[in-house]
């Protein structure tokens, strides 16, 4: 069985940063894609950023481009989001997810087979 545990969440001002940490347990990230996603209250998820199995390729969306950065440490099987120049619209609960299928990138929820139980992020202006 796997299992994701964000954490890193928390309230921060306008301007300011947070590192998120996904952990995974009961399988190795090093074969898999990884990604996260975000939820604002009453919005659907949306994709974050997903990384490739060997950590080499990542990719955004747009709204976070230059001011996030994912990351990955296979040895100690986690998954890092830094989240720098924070603005209130990155308010929303952050999700890490994985894959059971051998994929470059996780870019759609669909996509995701694994979810963590969430870690919430509330950036005040």
């Amino acid at each position: 069985q796997v299992q994701l545990v964000e954490s890193g969440g928390g309230s921060v001002q306008a301007g300011g940063s947070l590192r998120l940490t996904c952990v995974a347990s009961g399988r190795t990230l090093s074969g898999y894609a990884m990604g996260w996603f975000r939820q604002a209250p009453g919005k659907e998820r949306e994709f974050v950023s997903t990384i490739n199995r060997s950590g080499a390729r990542t990719y955004y969306a747009d709204s976070v481009k230059g001011r996030f950065t994912i990351s990955s440490d296979n040895a100690k099987n986690s998954v890092y989001l830094q989240m720098n120049s924070l603005k209130p619209e990155d308010t929303a609960v952050y999700y890490c997810c994985s894959t059971s299928s051998y994929t470059s990138g996780i870019y759609s929820a669909g996509q995701c087979d694994y979810w963590g139980q969430g870690t919430q992020v509330t950036v005040s202006s």
